[in-house]
């Protein structure tokens, strides 16, 4: 059964409140690393972030919740960092076509998943045992959005630019934390890339222009 929305009781409106409730999130995830998400107690994430456990209830009402938010800002900044990279595509060169385009940030995302490989398998396993279908679309439609903000200087039609982003989303996901959720130390990067971009390409044909 899935747990109900998140909860976050206390918003971090001021820094220390903030880099409180991030310390948080970091101990959670260094501990995730020594062994299962189960495993880990609230008074362990509070001990390695070095608050009281009072604290931790300041913020959250039950463990679920800062794993939950943890996914979210993970996801979030990947997000964030694709938008930035696609930015400076940009800005150094206005003659760079479509496909070309689209691969670079497609072999980007793939790099900077890598690096991390360990957190996102956890991350997409988490996400299925945590996140109830309301944070689960919220996400996704997060990752589309970025999607349709990094394409849109390509694509002029708004209802070919939102299917445009939809799909691209739907196979980056897909093939991405399908791969890791089966094999959490998959090691064929480059071949995974390959599939993507072939997969992409079908969706390429749609846009008539380029």
């Amino acid at each position: 059964m899935k747990n109900p929305e998140i909860q976050v009781r206390r918003r971090p409106r001021q820094s220390r409140a903030k880099l409180t409730q991030e310390a948080l999130q970091e101990s959670f995830v260094r501990l995730l690393h020594e062994r299962h998400a189960h495993e880990i107690t609230i008074r362990e994430i509070t001990d390695v972030a070095g608050v009281g456990l009072g604290t931790f209830y300041e913020y959250f009402s039950k463990k679920e919740d800062l794993v939950a938010l943890t996914i979210h800002q993970h996801v979030k900044s990947n997000a964030e960092q694709l938008k930035n990279y696609a930015q400076s595509l940009m800005e150094l060169s206005t003659k760079l076509n479509f496909e070309d385009y689209l691969q670079q940030i497609i072999h980007f995302q793939l790099e900077q998943i890598q690096a991390q490989q360990f957190l996102w398998a956890q991350t997409f396993l988490l996400e299925r045992q945590v996140s109830n279908i309301e944070s689960y679309r919220k996400s996704y439609a997060m990752m589309v959005q970025m999607w349709h903000s990094i394409l849109e200087p390509y694509v002029d039609d708004q209802v070919q630019l939102q299917q445009i982003s939809l799909n691209v989303q739907r196979v980056c996901y897909g093939f991405v934390s399908q791969t890791l959720l089966v094999e959490p130390e998959f090691g064929e990067w480059e071949k995974l890339e390959r599939d993507i971009i072939q997969n992409i390409n079908l969706i390429k044909k749609c846009v008539q222009t380029y």
